[in-house]
């Protein structure tokens, strides 16, 4: 073949719309779609399917789609096609988000592993179970966002550690035992998230002995 006639095409860029996107193009689409949902923009039932699409995404023009009419919430920018990747088109200074998805099902996540920077927890009709106790903490700070729709998540920590969260029940339940370590130098776990006629549930988990006690405790004083 005569390469000087037939010389070899350059590779043209991919378009904004076909950019594979990151955990943090889906993290911000899923902050548009629990605003909107709040101010009464969608039902339950539409949230429900617009957030299983956005972890379903795998292109930036897949996610731009879900929020083409509604508002950007106040202060943040919308992650159009074009925009929602950086200039460098790499993950944040977090690295790559585990997923953990329950529709219909189950979800579990325990014994010894390694625990990410981010951890994306979204059940629905399902439940999600992430236990912390016997993980491993490769960074100090741990941030775990939770979804459940009709769902349940539980997420349970070791007792020393601190544990901190922020969240809203729409007629379903979401609490944090908030948990502060007397080691300054000790792993922080943020959960923040929704539920909506479900449960989101992060508690330090109790030894034996402890549990024993508080169940003794309780009897007495009931």
């Amino acid at each position: 073949m005569d390469l000087e006639k037939h010389p070899q095409q350059p590779v043209a860029p991919a378009e904004p719309a076909g950019i594979r996107a990151s955990d943090a193009d889906r993290d911000r689409i899923a902050d548009i779609l629990r605003e909107a949902m709040a101010e009464g923009r969608l039902t339950a039932e539409e949230h429900a399917e617009r957030v299983d699409a956005v972890y379903r995404a795998k292109t930036v023009g897949e996610l731009e789609p879900l929020v083409r009419d509604l508002p950007a919430p106040s202060g943040a920018s919308r992650p159009a096609a074009a925009t929602a990747m950086g200039a460098s088109g790499q993950e944040g200074p977090t690295g790559p988000a585990e997923n953990l998805v329950a529709i219909f099902s189950s979800s579990t996540r325990r014994g010894r592993w390694r625990v990410g920077g981010r951890t994306n927890a979204f059940a629905l009709f399902g439940s999600v179970e992430i236990d912390l106790t016997e993980a491993l903490f490769g960074q100090r700070l741990t941030v775990i966002n939770a979804t459940s729709i009709f769902g349940s998540i539980e997420i349970k920590v070791p007792e020393n550690i601190s544990l901190r969260g922020s969240g809203t029940g729409v007629f379903g339940n979401f609490e944090v035992a908030t948990l502060e370590s007397v080691d300054p130098e000790a792993p922080v776990v943020v959960v923040n998230g929704y539920s909506v006629f479900g449960s989101v549930e992060a508690k330090p988990k109790r030894g034996k002995f402890i549990a024993d006690l508080q169940d003794r405790l309780r009897k007495y004083l009931g």
